[in-house]
């Protein structure tokens, strides 16, 4: 079935948020009468939110469709020995005019057991903000669950919270059990597990239009904490230009940061899928007689069946990630 495949982009999914703003329409061109566009979901499988094909052949089909039909030739046998046919990963840019709540993600234990999920392991790629503005991550001292939990109570939680400012090209590596927010003035691509688990256990008291605040979930997040974990979040990577710059390799996704001026013959020597993020410029990537345009602010994905492509460009800066 390897002739039916070539380079796959999806419409977005856009979704409103309390905290979200304008960037995604008007920097990333994202089409939407949404008053707060807060995460555009590029690639999703979670339930009710499944991408659609929107270029080629298969356009109209969704992403389930094609797991249903090519299996392995979308997603590598590995992969689909893993997950059968639930695509593993979640694919967003998020733009946060507020701050995003603080919160944290389960384990995969723990969330098979309370929500039939995947834990949330995740990355982020800052590739816009505002001066001044900072990501939330860990602690700024050593914690354990009587301190945070006194913190909390008092309402000073944000007094014992690590606030790091940020610049274009900052990465940040979240694994579960690490607390965590976007801060105001931050736009990112964000690659994670096919997971939409949050426990928020602090949300600035803020209200939406009707005086309600949002559902805390302290009871679940104390469980969920890793309060040992070191301080390991910041990512150093190198940015050779024209070959795959390692940023995250971790069992649930590698990430590689590639920056392109010329014509590159690629091959895909994984057994899986590649996802190609733009989050600057624009390129061309021709596969299986089939040339596809993306340019910043889109995503494609390359079938694990296609395994030589070529990609072309004057400029551009490429996320590429695969499992």
């Amino acid at each position: 079935m390897i002739n039916n495949l070539y380079p796959l982009k999806f419409t977005p999914i856009l979704k409103d948020k309390i905290w979200g703003g304008q960037k995604l329409k008007t920097i990333l061109n994202k089409n939407s009468d949404l008053p707060n566009v807060g995460e555009s979901w590029e690639i999703s499988d979670v339930e009710g939110d499944t991408s659609i094909v929107n270029n080629g052949s298969l356009k109209g089909k969704s992403l389930k469709d094609l797991l249903d039909v090519y299996k392995e030739e979308l997603i590598g046998k590995h992969n689909y020995k893993t997950f059968k046919n639930k695509f593993p990963l979640l694919i967003k840019f998020i733009d946060a005019k507020e701050d995003l709540s603080i919160q944290l993600h389960p384990n995969d234990e723990l969330a098979a057991k309370r929500h039939n999920s995947f834990g949330k392991t995740e990355m982020w790629y800052v590739f816009q903000a505002d001066p001044g503005s900072n990501l939330i991550v860990g602690f700024n001292q050593e914690m354990t669950p009587e301190k945070y939990l006194k913190h909390l109570n008092d309402k000073t939680l944000t007094q014992i919270l690590n606030f790091d400012e940020v610049k274009e090209g900052d990465t940040y590596f979240v694994e579960v059990g690490r607390v965590h927010a976007i801060g105001a003035g931050v736009m990112v691509a964000e690659i994670q597990q096919t997971s939409d688990i949050t426990y928020r256990v602090y949300d600035w008291d803020r209200v939406d239009s009707e005086g309600n605040e949002r559902e805390l979930h302290n009871d679940l997040a104390i469980d969920a904490f890793d309060f040992d974990m070191p301080d390991n979040f910041r990512v150093t990577y190198d940015k050779t230009p024209n070959q795959s710059n390692e940023m995250v390799s971790c069992p649930y996704f590698t990430t590689n940061y590639l920056r392109i001026n010329q014509t590159l013959q690629k091959e895909n020597n994984h057994d899986s899928f590649i996802i190609y993020m733009c989050v600057d410029g624009d390129a061309e990537i021709t596969a299986n007689g089939s040339s596809e345009h993306i340019k910043k602010g889109e995503t494609m994905l390359l079938p694990a069946a296609i395994k030589q492509f070529e990609i072309s460009s004057k400029n551009a800066t490429l996320l590429e990630v695969y499992v």
